[in-house]
């Protein structure tokens, strides 16, 4: 399945208890009516794109639930089952489980203990796949996800964002958008692993936008960046703006809030 073309995407509405979720950013205390509000522009933006969407009820038992896309890696050969690498949210995965298993996946594969993974830590680009190395997402996990990879017929390579305390997941940090393009932040341009890619470059004060995300004949890309904006129109992307600031006060982006496939 390419990238950037997607049939498909499960999410799951943002639970009243949304603001008790882990987070880093001092942004303040999200408001739930506005986050409830953005999210549900954020699902009208895939059925845009041509997406069916299953919107699965909030789970008062998780408060970070809402950002799906930690729970799985999805390939057209597989579904691979994360282990999230925060203990609050080690239930995520069972939770929204059935729904993936029922996602018409030929196979379904699962990282087992001591590995941990977080799906934010996963940016496909093609038949290829960085795997973040970060505070979420260990070693066994990214060693177990590697080997699923390779045995589907993928290639992959480690990035080691351990020592980056701007960064939570991988994908916080890079995108990828087609036409062999990554979003990149400045700091993580030059990095062996994304040589050879065109890169869009985007300066620290605007790094929220790097998480964006290519949906069929789109980018979605969250509000207020226009340095971002501005260059994915110059290259000919079709940017989609969303307003994202409740979920960017819970270190949470466009590309968490959906398992696309």
């Amino acid at each position: 399945m390419a990238a950037t073309h997607f049939t498909k995407a499960i999410v799951r509405i943002p639970g009243s208890n949304f603001a008790e979720g882990l987070t880093t950013a001092e942004l303040g205390a999200p408001n739930y009516e506005l986050a409830f509000q953005q999210h549900a522009r954020y699902c009208d933006a895939l059925r845009e794109c041509g997406l069916q969407v299953t919107v699965l009820p909030a789970d008062l038992r998780y408060p970070d639930s809402t950002f799906v896309e930690d729970a799985a890696v999805l390939t057209a050969e597989a579904a691979i089952l994360t282990r999230p690498g925060a203990a609050s949210r080690a239930g995520e995965v069972e939770a929204i489980a059935a729904e993936i298993r029922g996602g018409g996946f030929p196979s379904v594969l699962s990282i087992n203990e001591p590995g941990t993974l977080d799906g934010g830590d996963i940016c496909e680009v093609g038949r290829h796949f960085f795997l973040g190395l970060s505070l979420r997402s260990n070693e066994e996990g990214v060693q177990q996800l590697g080997m699923f990879l390779e045995a589907l017929g993928y290639t992959a390579s480690v990035v080691d964002i351990r020592e980056m305390q701007s960064i939570l997941h991988l994908k916080s940090g890079i995108a990828y958008i087609g036409e062999n393009t990554l979003v990149v932040w400045e700091e993580m341009a030059d990095l062996p692993q994304f040589q050879g890619y065109e890169l869009i470059r985007v300066s620290p004060d605007e790094h929220y936008g790097a998480n964006c995300v290519r949906v069929n004949d789109c980018v979605l890309v969250a509000e207020g960046f226009p340095k971002l904006t501005a260059e994915l129109e110059c290259r000919a992307f079709k940017p989609l703006l969303l307003e994202m600031s409740e979920f960017e006060k819970m270190d949470g982006g466009l590309s968490c809030l959906s398992l696309r496939f």
